[in-house]
C-alpha cells in the first residue's frame, strides 16, 4: 500500500521527528549478530555471491513504500538487489518472515532508544556499542540493509527454499505504515 498522499507525508515527518527515528548506510550487507533477524537464515536463505548472480534486481525505498512493491523470485534464484534510500528518512531493506520483522522491530526500537538512530541518520559508532548480552547493533546482517537518504546499497541473496518472505522496514512505524512487500515464488 502506498502513502503518497501530503497529510500522511507531513504526520510521517512530524512524528519521525518526534521520536528521533533511524538513519544511515552499511554498503555491502555481511555477517550476523545472530538475533532477530539472525536466527532464521537458513528457512529464508543465505548471503549469495557475485559470481553465482542470476539477475538484479533495483529496489527504491521512498518514505512508506518501495518500487516496486513485490518481487518474483524462483527458488534457488542468486539476486543482486540494488537498494536506494529515495525518501528523506532512514530507511531499512531486510528480506525475512513476518515473526522475523517483528522481533527485528523490537531491535530497532531499542537501537533509537540508546540515541542510535536518528530521523535521517545512524550514529555508526554507537552502533558497535553492547545492547545487552553482547549484542549489538552493527546492522551487518546479509539479508538487510539500512539507509540514511539519498544512500545505496547492494545485497545478494540465495533464496534456497520456498518460503513466506517479505521484505521490509522495520524503522518503528515504517512496517505499520505498510512499509513492506511481498517476495512471490514462481
Amino acid at each position: 500500500m502506498k502513502f503518497k498522499n501530503t497529510a500522511i507525508s507531513t504526520l510521517s515527518a512530524i512524528s519521525f521527528t518526534a521520536i528521533s527515528l533511524l538513519a544511515t548506510p552499511v554498503a555491502f550487507a555481511s555477517g550476523s549478530h545472530d538475533d532477530g533477524h539472525g536466527t532464521k537464515k537458513s528457512s529464508i536463505g543465505v548471503a549469495g555471491k557475485l559470481a553465482d548472480v542470476d539477475r538484479v534486481i533495483e529496489i527504491k525505498m521512498y518514505d512508506n513504500y518501495y518500487e516496486p512493491e513485490k518481487i518474483q523470485i524462483k527458488k534457488g534464484e542468486t539476486i543482486r538487489f540494488k537498494i536506494t534510500n529515495a525518501g528523506e528518512y532512514v530507511h531499512e531493506f531486510n528480506i525475512g518472515t513476518s515473526t522475523m520483522h517483528m522481533e527485528h522491530q523490537e531491535e530497532m526500537m531499542m537501537m533509537m532508544e540508546h540515541g542510535v538512530l536518528e530521523a535521517d541518520k545512524i550514529n555508526h559508532d554507537m552502533m558497535k556499542m553492547d545492547m545487552g548480552g553482547g549484542k549489538t547493533m552493527d546492522h551487518n546482517d546479509p539479508n538487510s540493509v539500512l539507509l540514511e537518504p539519498a544512500k545505496s546499497a547492494e545485497i545478494i541473496w540465495n533464496f534456497t527454499d520456498a518460503a513466506k518472505l517479505e521484505f521490509a522496514c522495520n524503522v518503528p512505524g515504517h512496517y505499520d505504515s505498510g512499509m513492506m512487500g511481498d517476495v512471490v515464488f514462481d
